[in-house]
């Protein structure tokens, strides 16, 4: 009799026990994750990436290099039967060069991040996988094959037209940090917007399109009215185009540049973004 008495006990005591919070259980999981659990997660998604966007061949890599030399190629044989000379230096694909490679760098690491969350949505249910996981694998993955991609280009454009190999490490190495940070701020707000918004989406490729004429990819700011100087220096992809314009023109100054206006709109975007993120992610994965 003993027995069966403890024996129900036992078992209303078990029964009674408060239910499990699941969003807290989840949050108590993320934080808990094992070390070195975001690092294989993001080259998880890394690999997955790659595999989806460049395929599993070399041909997909091929076209990423193909793309921003024939963009090159088109703007140095029309600008050259107009002008003379380039805006700097004496090579056409040079001057285009530096300026098209971290504009379209910047651009497309922009909309990558933008639709990180959206791409990687069906792994968003393990508890493993966050956010910033998915943010930071697109993030790395386009940032490490831009500059694979504007190595190769460069350096071939030297040697293809028999240029002096010269380059200012620290100026190149600048634009390039200050194009990620601005694409990591705008990416990660756009993140958010086209997530909840999905129009949104078309409305940022319609606003951006003008910004290959007032990006001073095809010109130099210091050529423009002043006037016309005054609105673009607003213009972070100014500052980044003149950055590596001036990493690989010995003689380019580039006085306008401002690095520390670069980082304002870039962690400002980046702070706002992460917030909008982290409080209503639960709200976009339900939607």
């Amino acid at each position: 009799m003993r027995i069966n008495i403890n024996t129900r006990v036992s078992v209303h005591m078990i029964d009674s026990s408060p239910p499990i919070d699941q969003p807290a259980a989840r949050l108590h999981a993320v934080r808990k994750r094992p070390r070195f659990q975001m690092t294989r997660t993001v080259m998880a998604l890394m690999l997955r990436e790659i595999a989806t966007t460049y395929g599993r061949s070399a041909g997909g890599y091929f076209w990423a290099i193909i793309e921003p030399v024939l963009g090159i190629a088109l703007l140095s044989v029309i600008f050259s039967l107009a002008l003379r000379s380039p805006g700097l230096g004496t090579n056409f694909a040079l001057f285009y060069a530096s300026g098209y490679l971290p504009f379209a760098m910047t651009l497309q690491t922009i909309n990558k991040v933008g639709q990180s969350v959206r791409f990687s949505r069906p792994f968003m249910a393990y508890p493993c996988v966050t956010f910033m996981d998915a943010l930071v694998a697109r993030l790395l993955l386009n940032a490490l094959t831009n500059v694979v991609v504007m190595a190769v280009v460069l350096f071939g454009i030297m040697v293809i037209f028999g240029l002096p190999i010269w380059a200012d490490l620290g100026s190149l190495a600048m634009s390039i940090s200050l194009a990620m940070l601005l694409a990591s701020g705008i990416g990660t707000l756009n993140c958010y917007m086209m997530t909840s918004f999905p129009i949104y989406e078309q409305i940022w490729a319609i606003a951006t399109r003008p910004l290959f004429i007032i990006s001073a990819v095809f010109f130099t700011f210091e050529t423009l009215p002043a006037v016309a100087r005054d609105i673009l220096w607003y213009n972070p992809l100014v500052h980044i185009v003149g950055l590596m314009r001036r990493g690989l023109y010995p003689t380019y100054d580039g006085e306008y540049i401002s690095p520390l206006f670069v980082t304002l709109v870039g962690g400002i975007t980046l702070f706002f973004g992460l917030l909008l993120l982290s409080r209503h992610f639960k709200q976009l994965m339900e939607a």
